[in-house]
């Protein structure tokens, strides 16, 4: 039998890789797609690239042949071997088998400017939500991810699928669905749709204190804006919070009106940058 000519099916037999379903490895088989990733990306030889579930290699070889450098993220030690197939004829990467989630993210050196990835399912929007906060100086992610998770970032106010991903992320990225991408790019071939999403620096990732408020302000979706703030969020969490949440309540209708909104308004009605200016009247 020849021996298959694409990278990840060749690794695929020559390391007796099995997928593990529970850290949701789906490995990309179809080169075709890298380089729409790569064009997508912009990038440069320049740019230093996070790729957060390296797999079997086959984008991370692809990306350290067009940048300055690349950081391999790969929780599954199994998969080493196949990865330093692909990373060692490239001087210019560096493995990191651990959590992406857990990773001390501010150490990696040189730092990251920006993040592609096939990112695992469970992780996802955690994972590029984590990447906005702890790395300041990327300023572009690409990355395959679940069709729903792609549409939850991206997702404007009043759709069924806004909430807190989409307002974490929109605070400090322009966020676009690209392109839908298709399952037989992935084997094994997962039971759910993907797409790659966009996502491009505007400015400073949310600080705690405003994560904070958003969620709270999204803690009871079916209640009013000030009715969710006054049961779940504390404006001077240095004081103990005012049982019933009474004067919050009054304070955030009142500073609704002064910003032209309904005082009864419900959160998810509210654009990422009207709930900033909301925060900020009633943080002065």
């Amino acid at each position: 039998m020849s021996e298959p000519v694409q990278p990840s099916l060749r690794r695929l037999r020559a390391f007796d890789v099995r997928p593990n379903r529970e850290l949701g490895q789906n490995f990309l088989i179809d080169s075709n797609i890298l380089d729409v990733i790569a064009r997508a990306a912009e990038l440069g030889p320049e740019d230093v690239v996070l790729e957060i579930g390296g797999g079997l290699g086959v984008l991370s070889e692809h990306l350290a042949e067009r940048t300055a450098h690349v950081h391999v993220i790969e929780l599954d030690r199994a998969l080493e071997a196949p990865l330093r197939d692909a990373l060692d004829p490239h001087p210019n990467t560096t493995l990191h088998l651990g959590d992406a989630m857990t990773l001390d993210l501010s150490a990696l050196d040189p730092a990251p400017t920006k993040v592609v990835a096939n990112l695992p399912y469970g992780i996802a929007a955690g994972a590029i939500l984590r990447t906005i906060e702890e790395l300041p100086q990327v300023v572009r992610w690409v990355a395959m991810v679940q069709k729903e998770v792609g549409e939850r970032l991206a997702a404007k106010a009043a759709s069924d699928a806004y909430g807190i991903p989409s307002v974490i992320a929109q605070l400090a990225c322009d966020v676009r669905v690209l392109r839908p991408v298709s399952r037989r790019v992935f084997h094994p071939v997962p039971n759910v749709d993907s797409v790659l999403v966009g996502l491009e620096r505007t400015g400073p990732a949310a600080p705690p204190a405003l994560r904070a408020f958003v969620q709270a302000a999204f803690a009871h979706r079916r209640k009013a804006l000030a009715r969710s703030l006054a049961l779940a969020w504390n404006p001077d969490p240095t004081q103990p919070a005012v049982r019933g949440g009474g004067d919050v309540r009054e304070r955030v209708r009142a500073a609704l009106e002064a910003l032209g909104q309904r005082p009864d308004v419900r959160a998810e009605r509210l654009a990422p940058a009207e709930l900033w200016k909301l925060w900020s009247q009633l943080t002065r």
